[in-house]
């Protein structure tokens, strides 16, 4: 099957490639402020910016990780000051110098709104962090990625029970409302936060491996298996108590592909042959839950499906694309099913069609033929950088190439 397909990935590598470059050249124009720093809150559907809007330290520790990485991988010195433009704004106006970590969100003046500390953002702080120090070498970065590291390990972690506590106000006391969003239930664990705490500790051993980021990576590679992916569906469990016990009401098709893809990268950056061998399968074994339960009607990978119902939710978000595109394809060079690498041309075909916007740039959140579309969304804001679009790109060009 690896032969017949290797004679079919030159044009899809030419049309992922440009798209990388469309994705990147929409935030450099049309998100970037160059009077105030940083990138603009909130940018509509018809790229009109909105400079007054409240700014998200999520989006740009995104937007950091984007740049740093398109601009490794290219070598473009227009990439490169993006990166530089993002690490500049997120040093000066998100990091706390004086009770550590970062602010949730700033104004756009950059005078902080929000100061919690969440655990996700500061999760999300490491791994741009990471991305631009591999770019730069510039050692502030690193140190600081280091710094948000300990944090996280001193502030976060349930020494209990074990797992990382969802978020803290400014001067690490407990909050009672914990939730990343208003959608997410008020629980102190979740699959979220676990799957990108797991990411930046993934990408800061990637880094800078030392004895501590080795044993906590390796501790949450377990907590995974133990806690938070069902042993009989696996599916992730979305939100936990204390002790663990679940209290989801859903699946997330889109988190259980993404956590696939993001637990093998992790499971082969230790390096560990033991664990490698122990839980390539559970990396199978998620993928193929998700290939077997989440295609929705017209190819794509369905949001979330109702456990006491069973019924799927067949609106199409940007970001679960993204992810199924490099869960599956990941899938297929793990196990050369062929269902994977048809799984992953149906959605690459559906996201062109329905997602990408062709005549104005970036996705669109929610397919074009939905009635969701009718809700106000925006191609950037506080939920939306060019993470995982701009991700999967990078992703599916380098797992085509390998099957070159």
């Amino acid at each position: 099957m690896l032969m017949e397909t290797q004679r079919n990935t030159s044009l899809m590598e030419e049309q992922v490639e440009a798209e990388l470059y469309r994705i990147a050249d929409w935030w450099s124009i049309h998100a970037f402020d160059g009077e105030k720093g940083g990138f603009y809150g909130e940018v509509a559907e018809d790229n009109c910016a909105d400079k007054d809007a409240e700014r998200g330290v999520v989006m740009h520790s995104r937007i950091l990780w984007f740049f740093s990485s398109v601009a490794h991988q290219s070598g473009s010195d227009r990439y490169r000051k993006m990166a530089d433009h993002a690490y500049a704004y997120l040093f000066e106006k998100f990091d706390d110098k004086e009770h550590g970590g970062v602010y949730w969100s700033v104004d756009c003046n950059g005078i902080p709104v929000e100061t919690k500390k969440q655990t996700y953002a500061i999760a999300f702080a490491i791994y741009g962090l990471c991305a631009y120090y591999r770019l730069t070498k510039i050692k502030n970065a690193l140190e600081l990625a280091r710094s948000y590291f300990s944090l996280i390990q001193e502030h976060c972690y349930d020494k209990t029970d074990g797992g990382y506590l969802e978020a803290f106000s400014r001067t690490w006391h407990p909050l009672s409302d914990v939730r990343l969003s208003e959608k997410d239930d008020n629980l102190p664990k979740t699959q979220n936060t676990h799957l990108h705490v797991m990411e930046a500790f993934t990408a800061l051993h990637d880094t800078d491996p030392t004895a501590a980021t080795e044993e906590a990576l390796q501790n949450l590679i377990v907590l995974f298996r133990k806690y938070i992916i069902s042993p009989d569906t696996h599916h992730l469990h979305l939100f936990m108590d204390m002790q663990w016990k679940d209290h989801s009401n859903t699946y997330s098709y889109g988190h259980d592909i993404e956590c696939s893809w993001l637990l093998l990268e992790a499971i082969e950056t230790l390096k560990n042959q033991e664990i490698h061998d122990e839980y390539l399968p559970l990396v199978i074994k998620m993928a193929y839950t998700t290939l077997s339960e989440g295609i929705g009607k017209h190819g794509q990978v369905c949001d979330e499906c109702n456990i006491a119902t069973g019924q799927r939710d067949q609106v199409s978000c940007w970001w679960v694309q993204a992810e199924a595109m490099v869960g599956f394809l990941y899938a297929f060079q793990l196990t050369d099913d062929k269902a994977f690498w048809d799984a992953f041309n149906q959605v690459w075909d559906f996201t062109q069609q329905q997602h990408i916007d062709k005549s104005l740039g970036e996705w669109h959140w929610f397919e074009k033929s939905s009635k969701e579309r009718l809700t106000p969304s925006y191609k950037a804001g506080f939920w939306k950088g060019p993470y995982h679009n701009g991700r999967a790109m990078m992703e599916v060009l380098s797992l085509l190439k390998n099957l070159n």
